[in-house]
C-alpha cells in the first residue's frame, strides 16, 4: 500500500494578518471621515453662497426699473428652493429710495450640524456694491466661510 501524503498548505490567511488589515482600515477611516465631513460642511457653504449671489441680478433689475418696493421675500427675485436653507427661505429686504438692502439665507433643512444656524448675507450698498458676511451658526468653525465673504 502506499502511503497518503498529506498536503498542509495554507489555505487563507490568519488571524494576524485579518487583524492588522482591520488595523490599518480603521486608521484610514479615522483620517478620512473628519476631512470628508470637513470637505462636505465647506461645498454646503459655498453652494448656498452661490444660491444666493444668483440673485443678485435679479435684485439689481428691479432696482433700476424702481421696484424696490416689490423685493420682500425671495419669491419676489425668482428664488425657488433649497434643501440647504431653512423652509422659509432667504429674507429679502431692500430699502426704496437707497436700494441698499441684503439677501440672508438661514441654513438647515439638509444642512450638516456642522453649519446649520450659520447665516450668509449678500448686501448692497446705495452706491450698488455688492458683498459677502457670515455669521457663524454655534457649531460652525471659520474655516468654512466661503472665499470672498467675511465673518461678521
Amino acid at each position: 500500500m502506499q502511503s497518503m501524503k498529506i498536503n498542509h498548505a495554507q489555505k487563507g490567511f490568519t488571524l494576524i494578518e485579518l487583524m492588522i488589515v482591520v488595523a490599518i482600515i480603521g486608521i484610514l477611516a479615522a483620517i478620512a471621515i473628519p476631512q470628508y465631513q470637513d470637505y462636505i460642511a465647506r461645498s454646503q457653504m459655498n453652494r448656498v453662497y452661490g444660491e444666493l449671489s444668483a440673485l443678485k441680478t435679479a435684485a439689481e433689475d428691479n432696482l433700476m426699473r424702481g421696484n424696490a418696493a416689490s423685493l420682500t421675500d425671495g419669491d419676489s427675485l425668482g428664488f425657488t428652493s433649497s434643501s440647504l436653507l431653512t423652509a422659509a427661505g432667504p429674507a429679502v429686504s431692500f430699502d426704496a429710495t437707497t436700494g441698499a438692502g441684503s439677501i440672508i439665507g438661514t441654513l438647515g433643512g439638509d444642512a450638516g450640524t456642522a453649519v446649520a444656524g450659520s447665516k450668509i448675507a449678500i448686501s448692497r450698498t446705495a452706491q450698488g456694491t455688492w458683498s459677502c458676511g457670515v455669521e457663524l451658526g454655534t457649531n460652525t468653525d471659520e474655516k468654512f466661510i466661503p472665499t470672498g465673504c467675511a465673518e461678521s
